[in-house]
């Protein structure tokens, strides 16, 4: 059986934007529930995930640590953010002014993964040609 690893990139960055998409969901639900009593703002850690499962190995080739995290599972983490802490007298903790900031720069991360994938398939595109 032929094997190839032309679908590593594409593989890693289509968990990268659908760990984005968990993101901009939570991220969402915040500014939904900026006003509900008691609402705890809920985050999705995926960056440091990729990283950690990249490796720090100065001496691995960029392509060798793409190939190993596509054989891995590396999965989005959701989490309630600042539990304890609250920023107004009935239990919210959402902040009406950073909120939607990280939904925009979210959506910037998001749109560069698309972009990103499409220009893989693209270059696979012009390979086959």
């Amino acid at each position: 059986m032929f094997q190839s690893n032309v679908f590593d990139y594409i593989s890693v960055l289509d968990k990268a934007a659908d760990a984005s998409w968990m993101r901009h969901v939570a991220l969402s639900n915040n500014n939904a529930n900026v006003t509900t009593p008691g609402y705890k703002r809920q985050d999705v850690a995926f960056e440091s995930e990729f990283r950690k499962a990249l490796g720090s190995c100065r001496h691995e080739s960029m392509d060798a640590k793409v190939a190993r995290l596509r054989k891995t599972t590396v999965k989005p983490v959701g989490y309630t953010d600042y539990s304890t802490l609250s920023y107004r007298l009935d239990g919210n903790n959402v902040d009406p002014d950073a909120e939607p900031v990280m939904l925009a720069e979210n959506r910037l991360k998001y749109q560069g993964l698309l972009a990103a994938i499409n220009n893989e398939f693209q270059n696979l595109q012009t390979v086959l040609k």
